[in-house]
């Protein structure tokens, strides 16, 4: 059994590179041959991915977080191989880990997820639904939400800066960004509805969270054909900080402002408005996104 180790070594803040040799010392000894791809740079990993899936490998496992995972979805969706053949694995060891989450899988304990990974190889794993986002030409694909609004606009000024580290930086931006937002004006097409929609944010989910465990569609489902599309018309900014927390344990499911609806296909419009996906950043809207059900494997 062949396994590619993809592993950025600037994942985690410099931490990547020791979880990869840990995660790579644990396969081998259970007797699996491991490539390890560790490089300086997010698009160099992913050409040293793209030329290991072209040469064929039994499984690709990645060590780090969400933006790990896109990567290898990525990869997986343009490799030439059928999209759901050769199965992805996931040792999670990055800042917000929500695919893992969505997968149940164990979180900052790279043994154990080791162990999920060469229990589920034998059998192949499980398959899952992957989304696919079309813009300007392009095709994108993701595993876990797309994000428009207010959580992009914090992913885009907290990529802006190089410090604080790890969640601080995050959270300091999104109270940057607070200060200042306002609703957006959406033009949304869900399966072939179409509507004016003024939000604080619009999300299109495949796994139920973001941002390190903000549990926006906490009852979405992995392999049910849908994506969920959410939400959140326009607040003061007192409501909004007063709604926000209760994300984490998804009690903001009930607030008359959030709307959760499943959706096979969405189109999206708004002016200055950038896209995100599984955190990591697809371009300005409009964008299309849709459903590919059953198009991923997943060693979980």
């Amino acid at each position: 059994m062949k396994i590619a180790l993809a592993v950025n070594p600037r994942a985690s803040f410099g931490r990547g590179q020791h979880a990869g040799r840990e995660a790579a010392e644990c396969l081998r000894a259970a007797g699996v041959q491991v490539q390890l791809l560790c490089e300086d740079s997010y698009q160099q990993l992913s050409q040293a991915v793209d030329k290991v899936l072209a040469d064929g490998v039994d499984a690709l496992v990645v060590v780090g977080g969400d933006g790990m995972v896109h990567l290898a979805v990525n990869a997986l969706a343009g490799s030439g191989a059928p999209f759901g053949g050769t199965p992805l694995g996931i040792i999670p060891s990055g800042t917000g880990n929500d695919m893992a989450r969505a997968l149940g899988l164990p979180r900052h304990d790279i043994p154990a997820a080791a162990a999920r990974v060469l229990a589920a190889l034998p059998s192949g794993g499980r398959l899952i639904d992957a989304g696919r986002v079309s813009s300007g030409g392009r095709t994108h694909w993701f595993a876990g939400v797309v994000s428009a609004g207010f959580d992009a606009a914090v992913n885009e000024r907290a990529n802006a800066w190089r410090r604080p580290r790890g969640q601080a930086r995050y959270n300091l931006a999104m109270l940057r960004e607070l200060a200042t937002f306002r609703a957006i004006e959406y033009t949304v097409t869900a399966d072939g509805e179409r509507w004016q929609q003024g939000a604080m944010l619009i999300s299109v989910a495949n796994g139920q969270s973001i941002g390190g465990g903000m549990k926006v569609v906490p009852d979405a489902v992995l392999e049910d054909g849908y994506l969920d599309l959410f939400i959140v018309r326009p607040l003061s900014r007192a409501a909004f900080l007063a709604v926000f927390p209760k994300v984490f344990s998804g009690k903001h499911v009930g607030h008359p402002a959030v709307e959760i609806r499943r959706v096979r296909r969405v189109d999206l419009e708004a002016d200055g408005v950038v896209a995100y996906a599984d955190g990591e950043r697809v371009g300005p809207l409009p964008l299309t996104i849709d459903v590919v059900p059953g198009a991923l494997r997943v060693l979980a």
